[in-house]
């Protein structure tokens, strides 16, 4: 039988799902760091804390085999102890219980707190934004709000996450400045729903002024925003985009259909023309604009009609950057009262073909690119690339500027202007343009 040392716990943190479950992983692991614990983020420890996510039936499958390796290490003797939270453990915490009574303890995603007991550490109220960022030191995830207020048929978020809750701008500034001292040059800026930014502390939205005072922070030199919802969008973001240069000409506006009976269903507040509208005013303000969306297909009662709708728009809106998934049909959901009636396979097909459409749009943008100079950051070395972004690229999602590490020395964080040489549908490859001396 194993001895254990408690002077040599090792906690490692597994995080499952979006940026927004990556940021509190790495609240988490500050809190833990903070109470002297030794903390790791998906390495070997003998305690294990399984971050999970419980959105949509993939990312539910996921977890659970995730926690199901952890039960089978912890039965070996090669863990002591597991716990479990986030989002799945909040939704399906009674099930999860009595599916697996292996796990130690489960947490919801309010029970950081009582978490931290369990490992041994106290809450410490005095730690203001403090985390450890798991991303390259150039950029983090800066997440403004948690929970949300909208009705969407579909979506379990608030479920999981409650209602929306700003922080702060003043507080939200002194994030930003402690990142920037530790080396961040990129905030991600994150939230279920960030246009809705404001409305609960100060009554009004508020987005547009909080873009305006991380700009004064020092050393941050791009702000990038994710999730911004589509209706009700306050367009004085826009205007505050064209005059700042620190804000990245990039928006994540997720649309999710375009049919104005499923976006009826859907409870969008919107419609076609109103959307179709608003994406025209945004470029009207702002032409060199990149606006990534993601789309649903195979929801409740989607036709052959509608998906021919969705899929002529897509090719006329030309968007930058999209991603399409398949509708997942969620407990307690208002959809989930609905007929789940399109077959998986057709939802597959109608997500391949969507994602076709906008593969050859993305070709031919890339290749206008080949010839001209970007700016970009050098996020990490990959193989024989230093792979990096532009202004109007995130990380993981979106476009990656390849550069031959083997001719060219590049540091990571570092911004360098970059000529494109060649493109591919979803990668640019170049050489950097302000005359580095080549490796060899």
């Amino acid at each position: 039988m194993r001895t254990k040392n408690r002077k040599h716990n090792k906690i490692n943190v597994i995080t499952m799902g979006c940026s927004k479950n990556l940021y509190d992983s790495e609240v988490l692991m500050g809190q833990l760091k903070a109470n002297d614990k030794t903390v790791v983020h998906e390495e070997e420890g003998n305690i294990v804390v399984v971050n999970t996510c419980g959105f949509i039936d993939n990312a539910k499958e996921e977890s659970v085999n995730t926690i199901l390796e952890q039960i089978q290490k912890k039965e070996t003797g090669a863990i002591d102890q597991l716990f479990v939270t986030g989002c799945l453990s909040e939704r399906y915490k009674p099930d999860l219980e009595k599916e697996m009574p292996q796990v130690d303890a489960y947490f919801g995603t309010t029970d950081l707190p009582q978490l931290l007991k369990a490992l041994g550490a106290d809450y410490k109220h005095e730690l203001l934004g403090e985390r450890v960022t798991t991303t390259p030191k150039n950029y983090a995830y800066f997440k403004v709000s948690e929970g949300c207020d909208r009705p969407c048929s579909f979506c379990a978020i608030p479920l999981m996450r409650g209602q929306h809750r700003s922080t702060p701008i003043e507080e939200l500034v002194q994030r930003a400045e402690k990142l920037a001292r530790n080396g961040v040059k990129e905030l991600l800026l994150i939230a279920q729903d960030l246009t809705y930014y404001g409305l609960d502390l100060y009554k009004e939205r508020r987005l547009a002024d909080l873009l305006k005072a991380l700009v004064k922070v020092e050393g941050i030199e791009w702000i990038r925003m994710h999730y911004a919802f589509p209706t009700g969008f306050p367009m004085e973001v826009i205007e505050v985009m064209k005059t700042e240069s620190k804000i990245c000409n990039y928006l994540d506006i997720p649309l999710q259909h375009i049919s104005d009976s499923i976006l009826k269903s859907m409870r969008r507040g919107t419609n076609q023309k109103k959307t179709t509208d608003l994406i025209e005013n945004i470029r009207g303000i702002l032409p060199e604009i990149a606006l990534r969306t993601t789309l649903i297909v195979g929801y409740p009662g989607e036709t052959e009609n509608d998906f021919e709708i969705l899929k002529q728009w897509v090719k006329a809106m030309r968007f930058e950057r999209l991603g399409c998934f398949t509708y997942s049909h969620e407990e307690n959901t208002h959809a989930h009262t609905l007929e789940d009636d399109v077959p998986q396979d057709i939802k597959q097909e109608r997500a391949n073909e969507i994602m076709k459409i906008q593969s050859e749009i993305s070709w031919e943008q890339n290749q206008k690119k080949v010839g001209k100079t970007y700016r970009c950051v050098i996020d990490r070395k990959q193989g024989d690339y230093f792979v990096g972004r532009t202004e109007i690229d995130s990380p993981d999602v979106d476009n990656e500027v390849l550069i031959d590490a083997k001719r060219y020395y590049l540091k990571q964080g570092d911004f360098t202007t970059v000529e494109i040489t060649e493109a591919t549908d979803f990668d640019l490859y170049g050489i950097p343009a302000n005359k580095q001396i080549p490796v060899d």
